[in-house]
C-alpha cells in the first residue's frame, strides 16, 4: 500500500513539474504570438494550437493523478 501511495506521489510530482514547464512554454508563445496575425503564419499557428491541446490534456492528466493521490490518502486513512 505504502508502495502504491509512494509511486502515485512520484508520477505526480513529476506530472506537476513538467505542467509547470508547459504553462512556460505556452506564456512564452503567447508573448510572442502578440505580433503575430492568426492564420498568417500557418506553422506557427500550428504550432500554438497543438502547444495549447497539449498543455490541456497534460492538465487533465495531472489532476487525475493528483486525485488518485488523495483518494490513497483517503483509503489509507480510513484502514
Amino acid at each position: 500500500m505504502s508502495e502504491e501511495n509512494g509511486s502515485a506521489r512520484n508520477r505526480f510530482q513529476s506530472h506537476v513539474i513538467i505542467e509547470m514547464l508547459l504553462v512556460v512554454a505556452l506564456a512564452a508563445y503567447m508573448l510572442v504570438a502578440r505580433s503575430e496575425m492568426v492564420g498568417d503564419d500557418f506553422s506557427f499557428t500550428v504550432i500554438g494550437a497543438v502547444l495549447m491541446a497539449l498543455v490541456t490534456y497534460w492538465t487533465l492528466n495531472t489532476l487525475r493523478d493528483g486525485l488518485e493521490v488523495i483518494a490513497l490518502r483517503v483509503r489509507r486513512s480510513r484502514h
